[in-house]
């Protein structure tokens, strides 16, 4: 069989970039490997701009999300017949009518460690500089976090309370998730909830939030062991 394309999708206080320790080592591996921009502006609308990207796509594709990003593979591979297989790596799993916010637990990112800002009548949330540490990226060099935090992106206050319209695609699909077990913005217990009621082979890593910047080994083992049982 076909190796996968392997699509990443980044959470909220992110881009693209968050990726950058992941994707060289799976392209060395011979992967196929897209970052694809998450827009941050509701379930729905990212969800349809990511299936678009992988509408385009020749061949099977595993989807992976990082934290908000695994509401938007869930919603996106409803509508895609190409798609093999989920990746979660410290992300969301929402069942219909849930949402990131409702699925957060005993999270550090609230009105202490956040602030709203309002872009074109549009309320949207963004973590403060000062807290980027506590709240995301705890084991990642000061240097990185302080790079991180002045070049995130702020998703819309409607983004991370849009609930999951229709039947999760992680009925339906093989998933695995990688729990990040020192996460601050969602907790161990809510990823553990998450991944064992959708059935998900499960790794577990002492990490943070934005353990694709502390521990990119551990992301490009799961996503390797993933593609490769899709092949």
């Amino acid at each position: 069989m076909t190796s996968p394309t392997i699509v990443l999708v980044h959470g909220a206080f992110a881009d693209a970039s968050s990726w950058s320790e992941v994707l060289p080592p799976l392209q060395d591996a011979g992967f196929d490997v897209l970052g694809v921009p998450n827009l941050l502006r509701g379930v729905n609308e990212d969800a349809d701009y990511v299936a678009s990207i992988v509408r385009a796509i020749d061949g099977p594709v595993l989807l992976v999300g990082h934290s908000y990003g695994g509401v938007v593979i869930t919603r996106a591979a409803q509508d895609l017949p190409n798609v093999a297989g989920l990746v979660y790596i410290a992300a969301y799993q929402p069942d219909t009518g849930e949402n990131a916010f409702g699925l957060s637990g005993d999270t550090e990112l609230g009105d202490e460690t956040s602030n709203v800002l309002v872009h074109a009548g549009e309320p949207e949330l963004r973590v403060n500089a000062d807290s980027f540490a506590e709240v995301i990226a705890g084991d990642v060099a000061p240097e990185r976090v302080r790079l991180a935090a002045a070049t995130q992106r702020p998703a819309a206050l409607r983004a991370l309370t849009g609930d999951l319209e229709g039947e999760p695609a992680w009925r339906s699909l093989p998933s695995w998730t990688l729990i990040a077990t020192q996460d601050n913005a969602i907790p161990e217990k809510e990823q553990e909830f998450m991944a064992t009621r959708a059935g998900s082979r499960i790794t577990r890593v002492e990490a943070s939030h934005a353990v694709s910047l502390s521990k990119p080994g551990a992301v490009v083992q799961i996503i390797t062991e993933a593609a490769r049982v899709l092949s």
